[in-house]
């Protein structure tokens, strides 16, 4: 059949050809170039980061899905629901939907599937807990009758910012709970099984995963949705730029993710690629462990914070990949400030420095992803922190090999990107960066970049609490404005240097592509013309 000659020719190209040996891409198979050291697992519930995520976001359905312009919940495997007075939401179940397995979608694998999330304490948790779910209340809270979901608010809250939370993949991707369960090692819950495997029912199947090398899904004739237009997508692991500008102007590739800004600059030129820059959720920032005596002093975070040339980054680095924000809010929603006026500053950081007992500076590890525009951010930051006399180690690595010291709070210093905004509102940044309910370290609330960097503000965590459920609108702007004001004079461990922008190159013929607010891009509607 040709489709199988297809896959097989795009399968021998990947993993064989050398470059410049390569056919144009099959008409029926849309070929995709990424770094895909963030890529760490396929389950939902441990995802984390813009690929993974995007990957995840194809497989998997939701309850509702989140617009691609943030403003709009749409049905998913929910054909409606109801909010109550006491904040309450009651989905109905969308009749004939399918795993890939064939096991029909139920309200129990629904159910099943978020508490075995805030159950593991993954990544996906942390959302949940932030709005007051955990082990020992969801049961009495999230509850399946015939095909019906219902979820009780654990605290009050806005029920639109709860409604969201089911849109996204990380916490509320639906698990084939018959299909996962029959692979459980030791009590699990298959965790073992789907970090490499898949059992959804989105759009494509999985058929391949080679860590850093390659992933292929395959479409799902069955599913419930709009068809997918391509039979196959192939992600190709292209971690350097200069490559996957090269495939994409030979036509060898025909989507490019995470491209440098001369060479998203130059392929901006060719007639035959388009370039498509979307703003997106979190930002690029530096982070400090206050779990480290020395950046449990304010002042050395303060010296920190003059030693950041945020204006020569957001100028020659972040182009295409982001714009100039320092406040942990995003610009727009509800109480958003402006930008502090941060300067460059090294005599007042060595004066701050001195003072905290560290007049000739220090040595520290910088984490860094070994990808554009982290790598470039780090040697900036590294050159001026060397001002002052801290001497940054830079440290590259995949994504476990950076984030996962982070996630375990054993780190130092670390240029990173995330920081919520899936939402238009501003506490969805605020439980990403700023409130953290517990923190212990056996609180493991991994989802929580402010439990990773060991930042704790209990008046934070009730203001934010408070300003949730105001519905005085004026006076809730303000108090999400008094949030920001006690953000900064506290002097947090992270630092945000830029609004995340994603810009996506890719062949002018590949029609219907469109890069999703929060990194949820599905690919079913993506279409070749020739």
């Amino acid at each position: 059949m040709k489709w199988m000659k297809h896959v097989a020719l795009a399968t021998a190209l990947t993993l064989s050809a050398p470059v410049g040996a390569y056919a144009d891409t099959p008409a029926d198979q849309l070929i995709v170039g990424l770094s895909m050291n963030n890529i760490l697992t396929l389950d939902p519930a441990a995802i984390s980061g813009r690929e993974a995520t995007g990957v995840i976001a194809n497989l998997y359905d939701t309850l509702v899905e989140l617009a691609p312009d943030k403003k709009t919940v749409n049905p998913g495997l929910a054909s409606s629901w109801t909010v109550t007075d006491d904040g309450s939401i009651t989905f109905t179940l969308r009749d004939g939907a399918k795993f890939t397995s064939g096991n029909p979608v139920r309200a129990e694998d629904v159910v099943w599937s978020i508490k075995r999330n805030i159950s593991l304490g993954l990544v996906g948790a942390g959302v949940w807990s932030s709005f007051g779910y955990k082990a020992g209340n969801i049961d009495q809270l999230l509850t399946a009758d015939g095909n019906k979901i219902t979820l009780k608010p654990a605290q009050p809250t806005d029920p639109q910012l709860t409604l969201d939370i089911f849109g996204k993949p990380d916490a509320s991707a639906v698990i084939d709970m018959k299909t996962a369960m029959s692979h459980e090692t030791n009590g699990d819950k298959a965790a073992a099984w789907l970090k490499i495997n898949a059992a959804g029912s989105g759009a494509f199947s999985l058929t391949r995963w080679s860590s850093n090398e390659m992933l292929i899904l395959t479409r799902f004739d069955d599913y419930w949705g709009e068809k997918p237009r391509m039979k196959r997508v192939i992600f190709r692991h292209m971690p350097e730029s200069q490559t996957k500008r090269l495939m994409l102007e030979k036509g060898d590739v025909d989507v490019a993710i995470g491209l440098s800004v001369p060479d998203i600059a130059a392929l901006g030129k060719n007639k035959d690629v388009e370039v498509q820059s979307t703003p997106s959720s979190g930002f690029y920032f530096l982070a400090v462990s206050m779990k480290d005596e020395r950046f449990r002093n304010p002042d050395v975070r303060l010296a920190i914070r003059y030693l950041i040339d945020y204006d020569g980054i957001n100028k020659t680095i972040m182009p295409n990949y982001g714009t100039k924000r320092l406040r942990p809010v995003a610009e727009g929603v509800i109480g958003s400030l402006a930008d502090p006026d941060y300067k460059i500053d090294v005599a007042k950081a060595k004066e701050l420095l001195a003072k905290a007992g560290y007049p000739d500076g220090f040595p520290v590890r910088l984490l860094t992803l070994n990808e554009p525009p982290f790598t470039d951010t780090a040697t900036a930051i590294q050159a001026t922190l060397a001002q002052a006399g801290i001497k940054a180690e830079i440290v590259q690595g995949a994504g476990d090999q950076i984030y996962g010291p982070m996630r375990e709070r054993k780190f130092e210093m670390l240029v990173g990107r995330g920081g919520g905004g899936q939402e238009p509102h501003p506490h969805s940044n605020l439980r990403a960066l700023v409130i953290n309910p517990n923190n212990a370290d056996d609180a493991k609330l991994s989802g929580i970049i402010g439990w990773r960097t060991s930042f704790f503000d209990q008046q934070l965590n009730d203001m934010s609490a408070k300003a949730l459920v105001e519905r005085d609108q004026a006076k809730q702007k303000t108090a999400y404005e008094d949030i920001q004001k006690r953000y900064e004079e506290l002097v947090p461990a992270l630092q945000p240097i830029s609004a995340v922008v994603d810009s996506v190159v890719y062949r002018a013929d590949v029609k219907g592509y469109v890069n999703h607010y929060g990194w949820t891009v599905r690919l079913r509607s993506v279409s070749k013309q020739r």
